[in-house]
């Protein structure tokens, strides 16, 4: 029996060694077919072990010893041992893309891992690794960057070619803007000043000949004068440069004010709609200019519908933009109130929507508009701190809207404040009047002798303040703004009020140079008429200054 079991037991070990010795030649033959290395090291990585058929010696030490230097790149060398480290503290897998050394002294690229083999009290005593070539991967990784990075450096060679290109067409389209301005305004003002100095010519024949019949050359001159001053209101608003009067404003009541004339203005061929949200904002803003921008506009849409009509909405909505919406609109973040014109007209290519805003472009025919009508509605609700934005599709109609800042407060805060209008006599006050224009000067003169004034006269900045560094006594200046002689209105305002600081001011100007919006250069005692006024109604407007 026990012959028999020394046998059994031999039998037992020569199977288990020719199991042993298959899975040796497997692995052998596994390894041997396949570019991967498979390697041992010691449990703190400080002896690489020799696995057979691999080539690998044992004389090396450690990653950190001489064969580091001599198989692994200089740049490679601190990482690999830092991940080596990392591995050991936490007994986990080791993995690193690094360069080795090839047979030829090259060096290429290897992906090497490596996993810990435990004994039974769980204490590390060897690591078994395979390092995988993936020098193919890693140029083609590097082909491919260089490729994108070529490719990234034409797309940006290729944007600021077309960005300097649209720079060019835009600066072409601002001069013919500029050309269509020009042409516009000398066809218009030829046209006025030949119905005003026609009138002129006629009224100084009848008064040569002793004939009456003048008042109608006298009313088609003054309403030649009205139109002129239109057009350059719509040209100031169109370069923001127009003297505006912002106050709080509710644009419900406003458009609820309109609504009859815009349904007079558009025809019963068209349906209006006024939609009024509730709770609507106060905004900031010139209630007259936006009466004037919003009957353009349903002026346009009703254009835009002829002659078979259709529906006409104003509806106005709070608005609350949040950085990406104001940047879209080209705004500050905030609040707004937004006044929207709807049309369900022809509606617009997007290349007429790119240029509706030029000054002089117009869809329309010859003699059906001045093409200045969106120029001036735009100038004017950007000069107001707002934007406009024009939403349209051929076929199916236009939408416009304005996008006005929201003021904090109420209308019955504004209207205490609010001075009480005055007479129109004058006590004897002395107010000097300072501009450069003869015949404007002399007009204002008169008006104000007439009305109970004395009256000081000056044409530039140093001649007013000669007068008023005098004993004399002066109650009120009107400066224009706008002086020859290097000095302007807003100047001599200051210099003056400087040495007589009760001085009442009025400035007269066709600009904005001060009080665009919200008078922000008016002090106390200050206040500005904008040019072209009715000169009957300025005494009105100084007794108004006087009297505050």
């Amino acid at each position: 029996m026990r012959v028999q079991s020394v046998l059994a037991m031999a039998r037992v070990r020569r199977e288990a060694d020719v199991a042993v010795r298959r899975s040796e030649e497997r692995l052998r033959a596994l390894v041997s077919a396949s570019s991967t290395v498979v390697y041992r090291m010691s449990a703190d990585w400080h002896e690489m072990l020799e696995l057979e058929g691999q080539g690998l010696v044992a004389d090396a030490e450690g990653p950190d010893a001489a064969w580091l230097a001599r198989y692994v790149h200089p740049d490679d060398q601190a990482q690999l041992v830092a991940a080596c480290r990392r591995a050991i503290a936490g007994r986990s897998m080791f993995e690193l893309e690094h360069r080795v050394r090839r047979l030829d002294g090259t060096f290429g690229w290897t992906l090497s891992r490596a996993v810990p083999l435990f004994d039974a009290d769980g204490r590390i005593v060897e690591w078994f690794g395979a390092a995988s070539d993936i020098t193919g991967r890693k140029r083609a990784e590097s082909a491919l960057r260089d490729l994108n990075e070529t490719l990234e450096r034409r797309v940006a060679l290729e944007s600021a070619r077309r960005a300097k290109a649209e720079d060019a067409l835009r600066q072409s389209q601002k001069m013919e803007a500029i050309g269509q301005l020009s042409g516009g305004i000398a066809h218009d003002f030829n046209n006025l000043l030949g119905a005003v100095g026609g009138c002129f010519e006629l009224i100084a024949r009848r008064m040569a000949d002793g004939r009456s019949g003048a008042e109608r050359y006298i009313s088609a001159g003054q309403d030649a004068v009205r139109r002129a001053a239109t057009l350059t209101q719509r040209l100031l608003a169109f370069s923001r440069q127009q003297t505006l009067d912002p106050k709080p404003t509710d644009a419900n009541r406003l458009i609820a004010g309109m609504e009859e004339l815009i349904r007079r203005t558009v025809g019963t061929n068209i349906a209006v709609e006024v939609v009024g949200t509730g709770g609507l904002w106060l905004t900031t803003v010139d209630a007259p200019q936006l009466e004037s921008s919003l009957l353009n506009l349903c002026i346009n849409a009703r254009d835009a519908m002829a002659p078979v009509g259709g529906r006409l909405t104003v509806a106005t909505d709070n608005r609350w933009l949040d950085e990406r919406a104001a940047r879209e609109r080209d705004l500050a973040p905030g609040q707004y109130v937004a006044i929207c014109v709807t049309d369900t007209g022809t509606g617009m290519k997007p290349e007429v929507v790119a240029r509706a805003f030029d000054p002089f472009f117009t869809t329309k025919p010859i003699g059906q508009g001045t093409g200045l009508g969106l120029s001036m509605v735009y100038g004017f609700v950007r000069q107001s701190g707002g934007q406009v934005r024009i939403y349209s599709e051929e076929a199916k109609g236009t939408t416009v809207c304005l996008y006005l800042p929201r003021f904090i407060g109420t209308l019955e805060e504004r209207a205490a404040a609010e001075a009480p209008s005055a007479v129109e006599t004058g006590d004897g006050e002395t107010v000097l009047v300072v501009d450069d224009e003869p015949a404007l000067r002399m007009l204002i003169g008169d008006v104000l002798e007439e009305n109970g004034y004395h009256v000081l006269a000056a044409a530039d900045g140093a001649a007013a303040l000669s007068l008023l560094g005098s004993d004399l006594r002066i109650d009120l200046l009107i400066t224009d703004v706008g002086l020859p002689g290097g000095m302007n209105g807003h100047q001599v305002a200051d210099l003056a009020r400087a040495s007589r600081p009760d001085l009442k001011v009025l400035y007269v100007t066709g600009f904005a140079e001060i009080a665009v919006s919200g008078h922000a250069h008016i002090e106390p005692g200050m206040d500005v008429l904008t040019k072209p006024f009715e000169i009957t109604g300025l005494a009105a407007k100084v007794r108004e200054i006087l009297e505050r």
